[in-house]
């Protein structure tokens, strides 16, 4: 389909970008454009107003931040998936920005655009989930910073504000054994379902899946059971404890709880041995 008609306009600057966001509340952020142009050829979003961030690249960097890595919201997958500090210091958010879609995606679409769309069937926002990692945004009223656990509210959508924008991700440093278990039809397909497993600072697993809910998830009953004391296997059987995963053409939503139990107890016992391993 063809999207509906709409003005188009390139910043060169986060305040710019604000400014425009400001005085058109049905405009929309472009970045990479491959979360929302489709949801715009469908008429699913139907903004009046287009405003295009390609031109600040100030925002597309991986930067030490001390304890954690700080990631502009402009860096691509591949680069993201390439970072030598990425891959030393959070190797579980390198290779799932590694698994997004094809090369095609990987080198247009950005880590910002895709935690901002919200999309329950995305990768990366699982993984900020799982990695505790927290966003930081710049809006009329300055800079606040949320905690990717308070982003998701519900089907696309966010916390973020009227007029902010997603400037910056900090992730924790996290060389702890980790896991991303996927499971699609075809490998540039959204997942059926994913499972998403990093060590916290606290040393036990963090579990966050992917397409089991409206929103990116953690899997509390399954966080909850390993803290008490639980095997993998028992903790992993109860991963879709309290979800409501949805029903479409590729899956019931029987089949995504046995898939989230079986992709699940996979994460744990690779995320084991990869701590094993260190």
């Amino acid at each position: 389909m063809i999207p509906a008609a709409f003005e188009y306009r390139r910043v060169g600057s986060v305040a710019e970008a604000i400014a425009a966001l400001s005085a058109d509340e049905d405009a929309k952020l472009l970045a990479g454009g491959h979360s929302l142009l489709p949801l715009m050829k469908l008429r699913l979003a139907v903004p009046s107003l287009l405003i295009d961030l390609g031109g600040v690249p100030s925002l597309s960097y991986v930067r030490d931040g001390g304890d954690h890595l700080a990631i502009g919201a402009l860096t691509r997958h591949c680069d993201v998936e390439r970072s030598d500090l990425v891959r030393r210091s959070a190797p579980l958010l390198a290779y799932v920005a590694g698994q997004v879609g094809d090369p095609q995606v990987r080198h247009r679409g950005t880590i910002g655009g895709s935690i901002a769309h919200g999309d329950p069937a995305s990768d990366l926002p699982a993984a900020v989930l799982a990695l505790e990692a927290t966003l930081v945004v710049e809006g009329p009223d300055g800079e606040r910073t949320i905690p990717a656990g308070e982003l998701f509210l519900g089907f696309l959508e966010t916390s973020l504000r009227p007029g902010e924008v997603l400037t910056e991700i900090r992730v924790p440093r996290s060389p702890g054994g980790w896991s991303f278990q996927k499971f699609n039809r075809r490998a540039q397909d959204w997942a059926i379902v994913g499972a998403v497993i990093a060590t916290a600072p606290s040393g036990r697993p963090n579990v966050a899946l992917v397409n089991m809910a409206a929103t990116p998830v953690r899997a509390a009953a399954t966080e909850s059971a390993l803290a008490a004391g639980a095997g993998t296997e028992e903790a992993a059987r109860l991963a879709a404890d309290g979800l409501e995963p949805p029903s479409d053409l590729n899956a019931s939503p029987e089949y995504r709880r046995h898939l989230a139990s079986v992709l699940v107890r996979r994460g744990l016992e690779e995320a084991a041995a990869r701590d094993g391993a260190a």
